[in-house]
């Protein structure tokens, strides 16, 4: 997913609500070249040990319908709590317009409010820098799978010097993403 501008103040984001599960699920399917960012979706969301409540955000679209769609579910590192951010989809008709990086931001700000200490995003560097996510490598956290460095990164949340209170290992995924 290519985002090139921050428009983000174009995009009045939300936290997902009941009635918007087919539209999230019609935004994956068109925004990937398969459904299994769709699905994903709705086996994390039928998961209990990964759904956070309050973190599966939307960014509206100006007629209102739903534009874009971030979620943050719960992973473990080495068994201590973390989160990932997965998948992010936007409408095609709404690529590269900052719908995007409106639905980040807010989602991770949600994640922030909610205490949540590290989050986790196998994607584009270029893309997801922008969030100030970094090489997870760095803070000694990696994949249990084989992924280029560079796109398995993480984000700390909270003062600059929490870095230290970051669980360092393997990351678990939720079964739903099959790795």
């Amino acid at each position: 997913m290519t985002d090139n501008t921050d428009n983000t103040d174009n995009w009045p984001t939300r936290p997902e609500a009941p009635s918007d599960i087919a539209a999230v699920h019609a935004v994956h399917v068109a925004a990937f070249p398969t459904v299994a960012e769709a699905d994903l979706v709705d086996a994390l969301r039928a998961d209990p040990d990964a759904w956070l409540p309050g973190l599966s955000y939307v960014a509206e679209a100006p007629d209102g319908t739903v534009a874009a769609h971030a979620l943050v579910t719960r992973c473990l590192v080495d068994g201590s709590p973390a989160a990932a951010l997965a998948p992010v989809g936007v409408l095609p008709r709404h690529q590269g317009t900052g719908a995007g990086s409106a639905v980040v931001r807010a989602v991770l700000d949600a994640a922030r409010a909610r205490g949540e200490r590290l989050v986790l995003v196998l994607g584009h560097p270029d893309y997801y820098s922008r969030f100030g996510f970094v090489p997870a490598s760095g803070y000694g956290v990696r994949a249990g799978f084989e992924v280029p460095d560079e796109a398995m990164m993480a984000l700390v949340l909270g003062a600059a010097d929490d870095f230290w209170r970051v669980p360092q290992g393997t990351i678990t995924y939720p079964a739903a993403f099959g790795v």
